[in-house]
């Protein structure tokens, strides 16, 4: 195993970690209530073209991590571990930014005039309910993993391994099914972005 890297202080870690977590639910709910109307002089979809790529990577990073701590190769497996949640602080960011400036979409939006009619409804036909069900179990998923993955993360900082390897039974096939329904609801959805 490895040797810690923090000190512990779970009272400071807690009041760390729901902080941040709180702040970054409280951000994405705010913000997406918002649209900024502004000519950025490119297309805004790029930025949720960069989320799947990076839940992609975030993706392969979880299993190169599983497997990694299953072969106890514990220095790559942090290294990894550590680069999965760097890049979801990058997804984060970038979440966001498209949020704000793309606004929302309707699956099925052939016309992209942000009205769902009757019969752009029967043309996505059952494709919509498979989209929603993904949505809504994607959504709530990916607001609570967040304190999760830094708790996980921390009990393996501080060298609380036994602890981490309970969480990790939580967090890891949450955060997995969070980047790769992130990545299936892009690809659904990309094609009704103006």
């Amino acid at each position: 195993m490895l040797q810690p890297a923090l000190n512990k202080n779970d009272k400071k870690a807690k009041l760390f970690i729901y902080t941040v977590s709180l702040v970054v639910f409280a951000a994405v709910v705010f913000l997406s209530k918002y649209k900024l109307t502004i000519d950025t002089g490119f297309d805004v979809h790029v930025f949720a073209q960069a989320n799947a790529v990076i839940n992609s990577l975030v993706a392969v990073l979880l299993l190169a991590g599983l497997f990694s701590a299953k072969q106890r190769k514990y220095q790559l497996h942090k290294k990894i571990m550590l680069t999965a949640i760097a890049l979801s602080v990058l997804f984060l960011i970038s979440y966001i930014a498209h949020h704000l400036l793309a606004g929302d979409t309707k699956f099925g939006d052939i016309n992209h005039d942000g009205i769902l009619s009757a019969d752009e409804k029967t043309a996505a036909g059952a494709v919509r309910m498979i989209y929603y069900f993904i949505l809504i179990t994607h959504i709530p998923l990916a607001a609570i993993i967040l304190p999760f993955i830094l708790f996980t993360a921390y009990r393996a900082l501080i060298g609380e391994y036994d602890k981490h390897k309970k969480l990790v039974r939580i967090t890891w096939p949450v955060w997995f099914y969070v980047a790769v329904t992130g990545v299936v609801v892009y690809l659904m959805i990309n094609p009704y972005y103006t």
